[in-house]
C-alpha cells in the first residue's frame, strides 16, 4: 500500500515537473552548460558531493537492479516515480562524465529509451525531486540511494531540517 502511494503521488510530480525541466540561460537552480554528450557531472548537496544529470538533477540507483545484466527491474508504476536517466543519443562512445568515476554504457531501458549505466548499474532520477541537489528520494523503501561520486551508494540519510533554525 504505501510503495503505491509513493508511486501515486511520483505520477502526479512527474506531470508537473515535465513543464518546468526547461528554463532559459542564467536561471536560479539551472546547471551550467556542459560540453557535448557529457550526462552525469557531480554537484553538492545535503550528502556531500554527488552524482547528477546534466540538469543538476539527483541520479539514484534501485537496490533491485542486478549489475551487469543489461536489464532494469523498474517497471509500471515504478518507472513513473523514477524515470531513467536517459543518453543523448544511442551511441555509448560519445557519454562522457565529469567528476565521476566508473564506466559509462547504456541499457534499453524499459521505456524502450537509451538508459544510462555506471559501471553496469541502471540510472534514475526521482519524481519527487524538484530542483537540482534535491536528495528526496535517497533511501526511499530502503532501496532507492543516491549515487556518490566514485560510484557507490550513499547510504547515509540527510540531516533533518530543525523548524526556524
Amino acid at each position: 500500500m504505501r510503495q503505491t502511494t509513493h508511486a501515486l503521488a511520483a505520477a502526479a510530480l512527474v506531470a508537473a515537473l515535465a513543464g518546468c525541466a526547461s528554463g532559459s540561460s542564467g536561471s536560479p537552480g539551472e546547471a551550467p552548460a556542459l560540453p557535448a554528450g557529457t550526462v552525469l557531472t557531480t554537484a553538492d548537496s545535503d550528502l556531500g558531493e554527488i552524482v547528477v544529470d546534466a540538469d543538476g538533477m539527483t541520479v539514484y540507483y534501485f537496490s533491485n537492479d542486478e549489475p551487469g545484466s543489461g536489464t532494469s527491474a523498474c517497471e509500471g508504476d515504478c518507472l513513473a516515480a523514477w524515470p531513467p536517466v536517459h543518453a543523448p543519443g544511442e551511441v555509448q562512445e560519445d557519454l562522457r562524465a565529469d567528476g565521476v568515476d566508473g564506466v559509462l554504457g547504456t541499457i534499453t531501458g524499459n521505456d524502450g529509451e537509451p538508459q544510462v549505466t555506471l559501471d553496469g548499474r541502471p540510472l534514475y532520477l526521482y519524481a519527487g525531486d524538484g530542483a537540482p541537489g534535491d536528495v528526496t528520494g535517497q533511501g526511499l523503501e530502503d532501496i532507492w540511494w543516491v549515487v556518490a561520486p566514485d560510484g557507490t551508494e550513499i547510504r547515509e540519510m540527510p540531516a533533518p531540517v530543525m523548524p526556524g533554525y
